[in-house]
């Protein structure tokens, strides 16, 4: 390390030791809690997460735990979180420790790496932060910070960038004290060198920031060029036949695998309910059966994905003799629906028109 890397690496550490925020994650060396945190974290902010984070690890304490459970019910502890193949990817890497590493996480990292849903961030995480192995980390806020630093014009997410930001994260990193340096830099990246209009004159970096000195902070990191949102038409079908209520289970390699919902018919575009029963998927559905009473309930509610945009469509139909669907649609007792994991999407017309009115 050079002069001004070790300055840096010393600067940021002594920022985090003032200002680090207090998080349960921060006070075990426990792998199996840091390895939760961290998929957490993924794509939650933290005041988000540590709340699910709380909630997870009551119910899933270790890795035989989680590994004992049903997916069901690991996606009903994930609900709300989205990015559900994490979850499942979770639980999947549970059982694989169970039964490859005798219940115990392994400390080798590469062994770490061959788990299911941990990449290279996850597992120098986990190694640094419960054995203080020396492997750095490159999650947003650390990328953010070093394209600062040093001005690279790099846009995240290239192989190009990931080479040299690896390169200069092993350089800077103090190697003695790998875990604290690893959460140092990514808090900073979290409190003080923010995404944007960051508060330069009170960062103990600026006069080493290669970005703030020529006046181009906000220039960094180099934007990688967006791809275009993917637009769905979603209409549900909340179906009654007396007590009972059906769902299905999307099982195909879609958003919300393993998650119930109503039976559901996706059209190219935006329909209205009379449009939708002319269609032929709609007819199939409710073969042999007599509809007894239709209500629209809620009719193109936009909800917004990372990178697809939904607009969803809910319709309550009570139906006379029980519905058919070769097996396709599963009946569960009306009362039960809050067992099943469900998106946040069907969540938000369940609270609307199911759980509200039973409070």
């Amino acid at each position: 390390m050079t002069e001004k890397e070790i300055g840096i690496s010393s600067t940021i550490i002594a920022w985090y030791q003032i200002h680090k925020r207090d998080l349960p994650w921060r006070e075990t060396s426990d792998p199996y809690h840091i390895w939760i945190s961290e998929i957490i974290l993924q794509q939650t902010r933290v005041a988000q997460g540590l709340e699910y984070y709380k909630h997870f690890i009551s119910r899933f304490p270790d890795i035989m735990t989680l590994a004992s459970a049903t997916e069901d019910e690991v996606l009903k502890y994930w609900q709300g979180l989205g990015y559900y193949s994490r979850a499942r990817n979770l639980r999947t890497a549970a059982i694989s420790v169970a039964n490859r590493f005798g219940g115990e996480f392994p400390k080798d990292y590469k062994a770490i790496l061959s788990l299911k849903g941990i990449g290279e961030y996850t597992a120098s995480a986990i190694v640094s932060f419960a054995w203080d192995m020396p492997y750095p980390v490159l999650d947003g806020n650390v990328y953010r910070v070093l394209s600062r630093l040093y001005a690279i014009d790099l846009p995240i997410g290239t192989t190009e960038s990931k080479k040299v930001f690896t390169e200069l994260a092993t350089c800077l990193m103090d190697k003695q004290r790998a875990g604290l340096y690893n959460q140092a830099i990514m808090e900073f990246g979290a409190l003080q060198c923010i995404p944007h209009n960051p508060d330069c004159q009170t960062c103990p970096l600026s006069e080493k920031c290669e970005a703030y000195v020529s006046g181009q902070t906000n220039k960094f990191p180099a934007k990688k060029h967006s791809s275009k949102q993917h637009v769905r038409f979603f209409n549900y079908i909340h179906i009654i036949y007396k007590e009972t209520t059906y769902l299905l289970r999307r099982e195909n390699n879609d958003i919300w695998k393993g998650l119930y919902e109503f039976p559901l018919i996706e059209t190219e575009n935006a329909v209205n309910f009379h449009q939708l029963e002319e269609l032929e998927s709609f007819n199939k559905m409710f073969q042999g059966t007599k509809l007894l009473d239709i209500k629209p309930q809620l009719e193109n509610l936009k909800h917004q994905l990372s990178h697809q945009t939904i607009y969803a469509s809910f319709y309550k139909i009570h139906i006379a003799t029980p519905l058919q669907g070769n097996g396709k649609y599963q009946p569960v007792n009306s009362a039960d629906l809050e067992l099943f994991p469900v998106s946040k999407l069907t969540d938000i017309y369940i609270d609307k028109f199911i759980r509200n009115l039973s409070e």
